[in-house]
């Protein structure tokens, strides 16, 4: 998913994935790059669970223990606590061990590129409500529960994208839209409207375009972070009650919401849920875009048909109100 306009804009690998800000009068967009890069810098030194310098891999180190960590990473683990609280548990920071036990325990290139490795295991126990557990101090104080590590991937994207919106909002004023591996953010004054092709992959063709004023829309999808394991291939959406990978009932969801977090919290829930996310976005007000595994599009609540003419959608979503 990558969002597109007429106006000048950049497009650079940043945290995993790539960035692409665009802003509504070009002559901000060298500056509002600027602002961008120092801000996803600084999540990237906090909250990398790939750095074994990051604040987040210095406090999951010593699980049980109050650490003393950037209060940006506390930020992060906060909005974390707050989508696991809104969802029950469906969102859960808690996995980093499920992850790192399926093979998942460095940058996804590194993993994909050198295959299986003998001793990773299938059979991952999970720990319900370990979420609960996490300690945070505003002034810069983290603690993992014992038997646990964070991992922030489900959140700390959409947030870094809604971090970099308003930072170049504050300090430039400027209308301008931030997508980070498809975590779109639209921010400014002037709200002037914004296409954004709709995806599975970045380089998929023949994408579904809609139009966003503001706030946020957000991707999950099983289709790309995948590798090998020796228990077959998987991918990186977990399901928090079982520790496994989701059963892909739904390979994508796109949903949007007041932020990209919002938006992001949606998304990971209805690949959690299954054949239950339908009935669950309706519930809670989430405008969202879902595909099976065989291809098959489902709509929920205002999301435009493709047919419709330059449609917009609103950000609609149940959890504005905690972010």
């Amino acid at each position: 998913m990558t969002p597109t306009s007429g106006e000048t804009s950049v497009r650079w690998d940043t945290l995993g994935t790539y960035g692409y800000l665009a802003t509504a009068d070009p002559a901000h967009l060298d500056d509002a790059f600027a602002i961008a890069r120092e801000v996803l810098d600084a999540v990237d030194r906090t909250c990398s669970r790939f750095r074994d310098d990051s604040d987040l891999e210095l406090a999951n180190r010593r699980p049980g223990r109050w650490v003393t960590v950037d209060p940006l990473l506390v930020a992060a683990v906060d909005v974390a606590v707050a989508a696991a609280r809104a969802t029950d548990g469906l969102v859960d920071p808690c996995l980093g061990r499920s992850l790192v036990l399926l093979g998942y325990d460095a940058d996804l290139a590194v993993v994909q590129r050198r295959g299986p490795v003998p001793g990773h295991r299938a059979d991952v126990t999970p720990t319900p409500d370990a979420w609960r557990l996490i300690g945070t101090d505003p002034e810069g104080g983290l603690l993992v529960p014992e038997g646990c590590s964070i991992d922030l991937g489900a959140t700390c994207k959409a947030w870094a994208s809604d971090l970099v919106a308003a930072s170049i909002v504050d300090r430039l004023g400027c209308d301008l839209v931030v997508s980070l591996g498809g975590d779109v953010r639209i921010a400014g004054p002037g709200q002037p409207g914004w296409a954004i092709d709709i995806t599975e992959r970045p380089d998929d063709e023949d994408p579904e375009r809609i139009w966003l004023t503001y706030g946020g829309l957000a991707t999950s999808s099983t289709t790309g972070r995948r590798w090998a394991s020796d228990h077959g291939e998987v991918h990186h959406v977990l399901d928090p009650r079982t520790g496994r990978p989701t059963d892909e009932h739904w390979r994508t969801a796109t949903a949007t919401g007041g932020t990209c977090v919002a938006a992001n919290v949606a998304t990971t829930a209805a690949l959690v849920l299954g054949a239950d996310a339908p009935a669950w976005l309706q519930a809670n007000e989430v405008t969202a875009r879902l595909v099976d595994r065989t291809g098959a599009v489902t709509l929920i609540g205002s999301w435009p048909a493709p047919t419709q003419a330059r449609p917009m959608t609103q950000p609609t979503n149940g959890w504005n109100r905690w972010n």
